[in-house]
């Protein structure tokens, strides 16, 4: 299976990399759920759409979770971008995350 191509803008990718964010949040749907997000799949992180700036990854936790139920500062992200609570989420946990130049494609490490 491809790695998983998860663009992010320039603040969230700065977390990724310093450590201080572990966890992606996106609207549950087609694109991220069960089915794509498999625990031990291969994640690229990429600082926008570019090759440069990208971190490989694994995905090492999934849950699907109603915008409802978060802590404040993750329902203050949840309503700002999609404009209210009533909304299911893919939290999408990440590990193992190496710097990757984004020219060769991340090599299959075993979990």
């Amino acid at each position: 299976m491809k790695p998983l191509f998860v663009p992010l803008c320039g603040v969230y990718y700065d977390q990724f990399a310093a450590g201080t964010k572990g966890e992606e949040l996106r609207r549950y749907g087609p694109r991220w759920n069960e089915r794509t997000c498999q625990l031990g799949r291969l994640v690229t992180l990429s600082r926008g759409y570019g090759k440069q700036n990208r971190m490989t990854g694994r995905i090492w936790r999934f849950k699907r979770q109603h915008g409802a139920t978060f802590g404040s500062t993750y329902r203050a992200s949840i309503l700002e971008r999609y404009g209210t609570l009533d909304v299911w989420i893919a939290c999408i946990s990440i590990t193992d995350l190496t710097p990757n130049d984004g020219l060769s494609g991340p090599s299959e490490r075993s979990s």
